[in-house]
């Protein structure tokens, strides 16, 4: 009974920040992969085209996946800086990605003029974007100088939602082969991976930080601020709250614990959260779903995809808290997902169509290639 107590750690400021922007930033993800998949079905331009896994790059991932992460445990100091500068690069792209339909929104509300000023990799540039990447830049220089944690969280997000928007699931049938993949990965490298290397590979990995460059070149140079400088970075490969959020000492913890939750356990569900939000869509406009009906009345897969995935985290947060061990989220996260789309999809006679998937964007542009 006393255990089940502990539970009552669900509630802290730091566990219900992390469910609810974990939840936001996968929906988040779904709702722009799909605002840009048709946006390059609107523009017919396939120049920046997201890839989309078949069955052989789905089962890439994973071990592509654990290479990375034995690199990353015993060659992490050889790498960081070339970590750093690619994680760097990839922020800020991403960051920018994000921000962008933002810009356009302001264009078209505010009828703003914006002319193009350059070209840079085959691609315009107009003011406001010009604008918008240097403040990307300065954000990413922030958080070089800074290493807070908040700021690490936005570029985190960022990188997570471009990644789910780029790269796209087919299918039911390879979402499926991907994620019971990952699945196995993540249960491997949480509970058995300290059998074979003496530690826990993935939970050494993710409480790695790196070197910050920005530190090491102006302690050579012997700048002035040196000491505002943070010598060490969390990578946004994850998303951290302190467990101090609002203030005071959380019992059991000290002023430098987070709580955290790894990207791939937003974008992984995010994948899905995409498949079956394209899928709803693209129903809707089949059938001609008259606007004024019921959400209750449509094919919301994603709706219950999103619960699942709420209800899969809680568990998996609550699973840490009574073993006070770490937890392979995948292991909540895949079934509570997986199972409840699939199960519906069954029922509403939908499972094969999702299982076999239809993609009218990669016809559209297979059409374009062949002209």
């Amino acid at each position: 009974m006393e255990s089940l107590w502990k539970l009552a750690y669900l509630l802290e400021p730091a566990s219900l920040a992390l469910i609810a922007t974990a939840i936001s930033v996968a929906y988040a993800s779904a709702s722009r992969a799909l605002d840009y998949g048709k946006e390059m079905e609107r523009n017919l331009d396939f120049s920046e085209a997201t890839i989309t896994l078949d069955r052989s790059q789905a089962l890439m991932i994973p071990l592509a996946s654990s290479c990375s992460l034995l690199l990353m445990f015993y060659l992490f100091s050889s790498v960081s800086h070339l970590v750093m500068a690619f994680t760097t690069v990839a922020s800020a792209m991403a960051l920018f990605f994000c921000l962008s339909p933002y810009i356009t929104y302001l264009k078209s509300q505010y009828n703003l003029v914006d002319p193009f000023v350059s070209r840079c990799c085959s691609k315009s540039f107009t003011r406001l974007q010009g604008l918008l990447m240097l403040f990307c830049i300065i954000t990413v220089l922030a958080w070089l100088v800074s290493g807070h944690w908040l700021l690490n969280n936005v570029l985190g997000i960022s990188i997570c939602i471009a990644f789910v928007s780029h790269v796209r699931l087919p299918n039911i049938k390879i979402c499926a082969l991907l994620l019971v993949c990952l699945f196995v990965y993540d249960i491997f490298w949480v509970f058995f991976s300290e059998r074979f290397f003496g530690a826990n590979v993935m939970v050494s990995v993710a409480t790695q930080k790196a070197s910050n460059p920005v530190h090491t070149v102006a302690n050579k140079l012997s700048l002035p601020g040196l000491q505002l400088i943070t010598k060490k970075l969390e990578l946004p490969v994850k998303l951290v709250f302190p467990r101090n959020l609002l203030g005071g000492i959380v019992p059991g913890s000290s002023p430098g614990d987070y709580m955290m939750l790894g990207l791939g356990d937003m974008a992984i569900p995010g994948m899905l959260l995409a498949l079956v939000l394209f899928f709803d869509n693209q129903k809707h406009k089949d059938v001609n779903v008259p606007s004024d009906v019921p959400p209750t009345k449509r094919r919301n897969y994603v709706r219950y995809a999103i619960i699942g995935y709420g209800v899969g985290l809680v568990a998996a947060l609550a699973a840490g808290i009574l073993s006070q061990s770490p937890q392979p989220a995948l292991l909540y996260l895949v079934p509570s997902t997986l199972g409840p789309v699939m199960y519906l999809a069954w029922l509403r006679n939908d499972l094969w169509e999702l299982w076999e998937g239809s993609g009218p964007m990669s016809v559209e542009k297979a059409r374009l290639l062949e002209v």
